[in-house]
Parts: C-alpha cells; structure tokens; sequence
C-alpha cells in the first residue's frame, strides 16, 4: 500500500512547475482541486486525510467526487471538468513514477468529460460599465487601488489570475503606457493602456508606498491581492453602482464578466473577432465565436441583406356562435 502524500507533495511542488513549466494559477488550480479531493476522500472513509493511500483513490472514488463536486457544492459541468483534468495528470504522473498502479491510473484516466452547454456570454453595456468604474471613492487609498484594478480589469480584458499576477515591472507608464500580461497556457502579450487607465494606475502608485513584495496591488495588510479578494471588492462596488445603474440589479457580475465586456465593446468597435482573439490572449480563434453568437450585429445585418418571403393577405372571421352552438350538440 502506497502512501498519497509523498507522491502527492512531488507532483505539486516539482513535476507542474518544474518539469511541465506550467503557470502559479494553474498550479493553484491543481493544488485546490485535490484539497477538495483529499478533504472528500478522509471524510468517506472516516479516516485522516495524511493516511490516505494511493490505491484509495480509485475510479469509484473519483466518480463519486464529482458527484459530490455537482450535487453539493453545486459546481457547473465545467469546474467539474477542471477538477477532473487536474486528477487525470496527476494519474498520469503516476504512471511513470509508479508503474504497480498503472491499471488505477488506467481507469480514472478513463472517466469521461461531461459535455457542456455553450451559453451566451454576459457583459455590462457601457453605462453599466462606467458606473461600476465611477463606484470607488478616490478619495481614499483602498479607493485609488479598487478604481486601478477595475479599469485595468476591463480595459485590459484580464482574467483575475493575470489581474491579480502583475507585478510592477510589468508596467511601463511613459509616453506610451503598456501592461506585460502572462495568461494562460504560458502565452505572454504585451497590451496598450488607454491615457485614463494609466492616470488611474499612476494615481495608485502615488499613494502605494513602499509595502512588501512587487506586486502591483496589494490588500489591506500588504500582501498579494488574491482572486477571492479582488471578488470581494467587485461586489462591492458592484452594490455601490447599482444606485446609479439600476439594470446592474438584473445582471450577475463576476470578475470574468469584464473580460466578456471589454471583448464584446472591442468587437463592436473592430467587428473584427481577430484582433478581439489577440488582445484577449487565445490561442485559438474559436474560443472567440462565442462573442460573435452574444452579439446580434452580425445577425441583422445577414437579416437585413435577405429578401423576406411574402405573407398571403387575408381576413380572419370567427365562426359564427349560433353555428358553432348548434354544430357542439349531439
């Protein structure tokens, strides 16, 4: 019987970062999606997550996580689909590393994807979006650094994880200010700042002093802003331009949503799903189709060039009741 811990701890710590050079939030992603696991599998066999044993960790238990996962916690197809992915390179690591459970990795490895719906994407509509930006109070540091991070967020396009990642020798704020983005998969680009946003990144940086470490935002104690706490922040400010903005009392908004709305003003702009592709980041340009089905331009303009079918006129005349009355009797 193979302890989890020790194989674990070097998949975690050596073969993600090291030998597979993936990035800190994927390695985030990985680690939190097996605390999960862990914390699931202890409390199913009633024993401690540190006596976990590797052959316990089989298909059947797996399965039932991700039961679990979307019964419970209430997670979509699609987080479950990442806590899977996590599982089966883990299992694959294994492989090499422990050829006896070889036939387990086998088989979890085995455990099928679930299809997912392609919904249509939210965004905030350009009133909504600068009220939310006009939410913090500049008067205030917290507000100076919340007012920065919301413009960069939509201007930039960034997901929270690049968001949260910069450091301050990503920026560059002379004549032409530009943000140095690592995204996901590796994939590096280097974005234009619009004048306001980099008034508003400079107005941070007056009064940010000089706390521990280089990133570009900081909480409260000066420590890295996490994912969660620039969420928190977001709702906040979120409730505050709801007064102005009522329609924002209908619409859900999480940090991804001002990605989708920088993606959908970009493509509104351009009409080019290219250029939104590369300031986005995609490796691929289907990722980007997804704006191109939210947005309705592109539909009535092919409805515009359509020549629509003739409607055959006529009068409806309802059946005359004394008739109808008659015909309804035996």
């Amino acid at each position: 019987m193979t302890p989890l811990g020790p194989h674990l701890t070097a998949f975690l710590r050596e073969y993600i970062p090291r030998q597979r050079e993936m990035s800190v939030q994927t390695s985030d992603t990985y680690a939190y999606a097996f605390q999960l696991l862990v914390c699931f599998a202890a409390e199913r066999l009633k024993i401690t997550p540190s006596e976990l044993l590797i052959e316990q960790i089989d298909a059947t238990l797996v399965l039932a996580f991700l039961e679990h996962l979307e019964k419970q916690r209430k997670n979509c197809a699609r987080t479950r689909n990442s806590r899977l992915a996590a599982i089966k390179t883990f299992f694959k690591f294994l492989e090499y590393r422990l050829p006896s459970c070889l036939e387990q990795a086998r088989r979890v490895r085995a455990i099928p994807v679930k299809k997912t719906d392609e919904v249509i994407v939210g965004y905030l509509n350009r009133e909504e979006i600068q009220a939310l930006l006009d939410a913090p109070d500049p008067s205030c540091r917290d507000g100076l650094r919340d007012r920065a991070m919301l413009h960069l967020a939509y201007a930039g396009g960034l997901r929270v994880s690049e968001l949260v990642g910069l450091n301050l020798a990503d920026l560059t704020l002379n004549a032409r200010p530009t943000i140095h983005v690592m995204g996901k998969g590796r994939r590096e680009r280097i974005l234009p700042l619009w004048k306001e946003t980099a008034t508003t990144i400079r107005d941070w940086l007056k009064v940010r002093g000089e706390p521990k470490g280089t990133a570009l935002f900081q909480n409260a104690h000066g420590d890295l802003m996490t994912r969660s706490g620039f969420k928190y922040i977001l709702e906040k400010h979120v409730r505050t331009a709801r007064r102005k903005q009522p329609s924002l009392t209908k619409k859900r908004v999480s940090p991804h949503t001002l990605r989708h709305s920088c993606a959908m003003h970009t493509l509104h702009a351009t009409g080019d799903i290219r250029k939104v592709a590369l300031w986005l980041g995609h490796a691929s340009i289907q990722s980007t189709e997804v704006y191109v089905r939210a947005d309705p331009t592109d539909k009535l303009e092919a409805m515009a060039s359509l020549v629509p079918p003739n409607v055959r006129r006529g009068q409806f005349r309802p059946p005359d009741k004394l008739l109808a009355m008659l015909r309804s009797k035996p």
